[in-house]
């Protein structure tokens, strides 16, 4: 018996509530002055830690450095070493594409190359969501012959590349480099079946007149392809879990990884003043919500750690309005860390708290990095948190006689 057959033999419906409030890339090294988390005043988050146990999560395995779209699986209860999704399924389902079984699907990064062919800005300066669109309007002419090819913007510099036709493989390597100073690499096949060295040449010949398009829409003068992928229904949250699930996220990514375990994606605005307005419209509507926090991660990539504590006090100014609704378990976590002296995701454990009437409060009165290595949770497998999260809303019954 899996993991998932036996939540699926325990879980009980009820009217509980359980509330997933998730900063991403939350996670984060002192750098002379305290973390993110410890610079912040959060009067809130740290009156929820009083009352909560507290502790780490691991994203995937100790010592791995997660992607978003595994770290967030994790969370939701999927493990990341068994459903392994590319970024760019996840990118397709974020903007609400539809995405057939047979697709290829990659995330795109537009980028910044220099004279000499390297990478300068793997984001091309976060060009405005509006410029996006134009460039994929753009993209969308080219043809290929065999294949259809459907460019669609996400936000800012983010894009979704999907192909469609007979014969494709999702098996290809990435095109980012990751790191500036670099060449864009080529795709390639990641295995010998021959539809992977089909669709790779497919997806070098559109990158190539990809760049002969853009090269003089600097900063967007270029394009980087990773998280290759075919797309294949996952098991769903309401089959597994019995829950009424609803996601509340302003980035396409986080929203595509929601469709893809079967929560409903609503309707919100891009700030969380936003998301915390929907979250009470729509609370008498489902039992288990996904609140996204985005701009903890990007400000984590930009290293700026001003504007990460800012985010942290906003979203905690804001959390009477969520605590007033009292839901049965509040969860809040982040699906990895972006330190600020890294500029990317690491490996290290994210802070997390429970809050619950069920709960084993510990001792820890603050919410961060320091306070929550005393915390009652220990550090836990983050794919563990959402049987925990089940059972602290009295949602999961007894295994045995």
């Amino acid at each position: 018996m899996d993991r998932f057959d036996l939540l699926k033999k325990l879980a009980e419906k009820n009217d509980e509530k359980i509330v997933y409030l998730i900063f991403d890339g939350v996670g984060d090294l002192s750098a002379g002055k305290g973390t993110p988390l410890e610079a912040a005043k959060c009067p809130h988050l740290d009156a929820i830690a009083a009352r909560s146990t507290c502790g780490f999560a691991v994203p995937i395995a100790p010592g791995i450095t997660p992607g978003s779209g595994p770290a967030h699986l994790s969370l939701f209860g999927y493990d990341p070493l068994k459903f392994d999704i590319g970024r760019g399924i996840l990118s397709a389902l974020g903007v609400n594409f539809d995405i057939k079984g047979g697709d290829v699907a990659a995330r795109v990064n537009f980028a910044t190359i220099d004279a000499n062919g390297l990478v300068s800005d793997r984001r091309a300066g976060r060009i405005p969501t509006e410029t996006c669109v134009k460039l994929c309007e753009k993209l969308n002419q080219i043809k290929l012959p065999g294949v259809e090819i459907f460019f669609q913007p996400e936000k800012e510099h983010r894009a979704a590349f999907i192909l469609r036709g007979e014969g494709l493989s999702g098996l290809l390597s990435d095109t980012d480099p990751q790191a500036t100073g670099k060449k864009p690499l080529p795709a390639t096949p990641t295995s010998e079946d021959p539809k992977a060295k089909y669709t790779a040449d497919l997806a070098n010949q559109f990158i190539a007149k990809a760049f002969e398009l853009l090269k003089d829409d600097a900063p967007a003068n270029g394009l980087l392809l990773r998280g290759f992928d075919g797309y294949e229904q996952l098991p769903q949250m309401q089959e597994i879990y019995k829950l009424n699930p609803a996601a509340i996220a302003a980035y396409p990514m986080y929203k595509g990884v929601a469709r893809l375990v079967g929560m409903d994606v609503l309707k919100t605005g891009d700030v969380p003043a936003d998301e915390f307005v929907t979250l009470k419209e729509q609370w008498n509507n489902y039992d288990y919500f996904f609140v996204h926090i985005k701009k903890t991660d990007s400000y984590g990539e930009d290293g700026n750690f001003d504007a990460k504590v800012h985010v942290i006090e906003e979203v905690d100014a804001l959390l009477p309005q969520l605590l007033e609704l009292n839901p049965s378990v509040l969860l809040v976590t982040g699906d990895h860390s972006t330190p600020c002296p890294w500029k990317a995701h690491s490996f290290h454990p994210v802070p997390v708290m429970l809050c619950s009437q069920e709960a084993r409060i510990d001792k820890v009165t603050e919410f961060n990095e320091t306070a929550c290595i005393a915390g009652g949770l220990g550090t836990m497998p983050m794919v563990d948190m959402m049987a925990l999260c089940l059972a602290h809303a009295k949602k999961l019954a007894k295994y045995g006689a």
